[in-house]
């Protein structure tokens, strides 16, 4: 294999232009400005100490410059993970609250991601981010945006909640705004923030809104002294790059850390594979779906050794990457150094930045994620795929993220039995001044025949539907006057396994015995190969086969005259 298949970023490098490099720095710089606040908030957001935020964000950016295909997709801390790598770590250090015992299960989480993406890369298991549907996601992502929303709101205010889940996580607030626990100060600079930050992202967006935010928190609270007044603080950072750590954890957390890690997976998975294919089509470029498992995957491990958590594509940082002009991943490596120069020089520079603007840049992100115009639309086009996302937003809601993550995966598989096991069918009539035969519902003038039933069947012919089908067939079978031939429209059909063709046998027998012919016309040739294969023409007449629906009706008619 070559050196180009498994490290992309090397053979990038090898074809760079120096006219690109002015681009790459100054977006690398404006990158930075998201990147250290955002991976400090998520890294709270994940129950962790916000140093491990920067440290993830210096090593994810670093692979994924090295084995990551994409030259603009521009990993680390999501908001999305955060809630995940805390309901997975935060249970296991609940009896201690030994913040050194979360980054080492953090740690691990990292790693039994990037193994699992690096395997599934290898295996070439990309299509694994199809088992979250569209509509699902979209309840998802909204359920864990309420999440999101309601646990940052006490830090918003000032004072902390002790409880679990979203309901309980709101009563709690309530609880406490009610007893006068809010710090204004505190909720003024929070607030404030989160203003600056939806103003300037509305009205202003070239500016960058969280920068201006953060910079104006952390000075008013060096200025005033807020500190004092009771507003936390990140306080000083230690200074230097992340040190190289193996992790340290109890054999009876795996487990739970190895289920939590098979999620954040998924969901990594599905959304780098949406966010890649949005940029791949701005940029030229194809999607390498195994390629990028491979890419998040070597991000994942390198972050894991080096005192980070689990990391993921952030389709807002690619965007201000993108808008910003970067043309490669150098503008990655240009963010990481940079984050590398503020803890060697300057780990002190953000000391003083208050935890309710933290909050407020993780609130900023939850709005950003949630997508109530998205569930109007299912709404409108289809209940049914409504009532899935909003199943998924309730799973997200009311049981938690993970089991959210298991309801939405669950409703997605669910929606395609169904499908399959409820497919679409209708009788063809052939309608005057048009060509062929159609479906007797958008044409109820179609012209039938007497004594002749064509009917299609929009699915494979499996054990889900095999039972659908054949009662549908006696159905037709039983109408007044009976059929002579019931010819099935076969070209939707694009499978038929062993138990549709055990049922097909009986079926036919059981029709042949009320004088009534069972018929195909236009079967794909490898089905119809699967029908030799099962010797179902032992019972259904080999000359009942027929490529074309007009060639069926034709010998029908020709039979009847006779």
């Amino acid at each position: 294999m070559a050196i180009g298949d498994w490290a992309p970023g090397l053979k990038a490098a090898a074809g760079y232009q120096p006219a690109w490099l002015p681009k790459d720095l100054v977006a690398g710089i404006v990158l930075t400005t998201l990147l250290v606040p955002q991976g400090m908030a998520y890294a709270e957001l994940a129950g962790l100490p916000p140093i491990t935020g920067l440290y993830t964000s210096i090593l994810c950016l670093l692979a994924y410059a090295v084995f990551g295909p994409s030259k603009v997709l521009v990993l680390g801390p999501d908001s999305s993970l955060g809630p995940m790598i805390a309901a997975v770590v935060l249970p296991l250090v609940a009896a201690d609250g030994d913040p050194a015992k979360a980054v080492a299960l953090a740690s691990v989480l990292a790693l039994l991601v990037g193994v699992m993406m690096t395997v599934a890369a290898v295996a070439k298991l990309g299509f694994v981010a199809d088992l979250l549907s569209h509509p699902t996601q979209i309840g998802y992502v909204n359920g864990l945006a309420l999440t999101i929303l309601i646990g940052q709101l006490p830090k918003l205010f000032g004072f902390s909640v002790d409880a679990d889940g979203l309901i309980g996580e709101a009563a709690g607030f309530v609880r406490g705004v009610a007893a006068g626990e809010t710090l204004p100060v505190a909720l003024a600079i929070g607030a404030g923030g989160l203003a600056v930050i939806l103003v300037l992202q509305r009205f202003l967006p070239r500016i960058p809104g969280i920068l201006v935010a953060v910079l104006g928190a952390t000075v008013a609270t060096s200025v005033f002294g807020l500190a004092d007044q009771g507003v936390d603080v990140v306080g000083p950072l230690p200074r230097g790059f992340p040190p190289l750590t193996l992790p340290h954890i109890d054999l009876s957390d795996l487990g739970i850390l190895a289920a939590g890690a098979l999620g954040i997976t998924l969901v990594s998975v599905t959304d780098t594979i949406s966010t890649a294919s949005t940029f791949a089509a701005r940029t030229g470029q194809e999607v390498r779906g195994n390629q990028e498992m491979a890419g998040i995957g070597a991000a994942n491990l390198a972050a894991g050794l080096f005192q980070g958590f689990p990391v993921s594509t952030s389709g807002s940082r690619t965007a201000v990457a993108f808008q910003s002009g970067a043309r490669s991943q150098l503008t990655g490596v240009v963010g990481a150094a940079a984050i590398t120069l503020m803890l060697v020089l300057a780990p002190g520079l953000l000391r003083n930045l208050p935890q309710p603007m933290l909050a407020a840049v993780v609130i900023a992100a939850s709005l950003s994620l949630a997508d109530l115009s998205a569930m109007r639309r299912l709404w409108r086009q289809r209940r049914v795929e409504f009532s899935l996302a909003l199943a998924a937003f309730l799973g997200v809601a009311l049981l938690g993220v993970l089991p959210g993550i298991a309801v939405a995966v669950a409703l997605s598989v669910l929606n395609v039995f169904r499908r399959l096991w409820w497919p679409y069918s209708t009788e063809l009539g052939r309608p005057d001044g048009v060509a062929g035969y159609h479906d007797v519902r958008s044409y109820p003038d179609g012209v039938r025949f007497p004594g002749l039933v064509l009917f299609r069947f929009d699915a494979p012919l499996i054990f889900a539907n095999a039972r659908t089908f054949r009662e549908e067939i006696r159905h037709l079978a039983h109408a007044e006057p009976a059929p002579q031939w019931i010819v099935v429209a076969a070209e939707p059909i694009t499978d038929i396994d062993t138990t549709a063709a055990d049922m097909l046998e009986d079926l036919d027998e059981e029709l042949n015995a009320a004088g009534i012919s069972l018929v195909f016309a236009e079967m794909k040739d490898p089905v119809r190969a699967k029908i030799d294969r099962y010797k179902l023409t032992r019972t259904i007449d080999p000359a009942h086969f027929y490529p074309t629906i007009e060639d069926a009706v034709a010998a029908f008619h020709s039979q009847r005259g006779k």
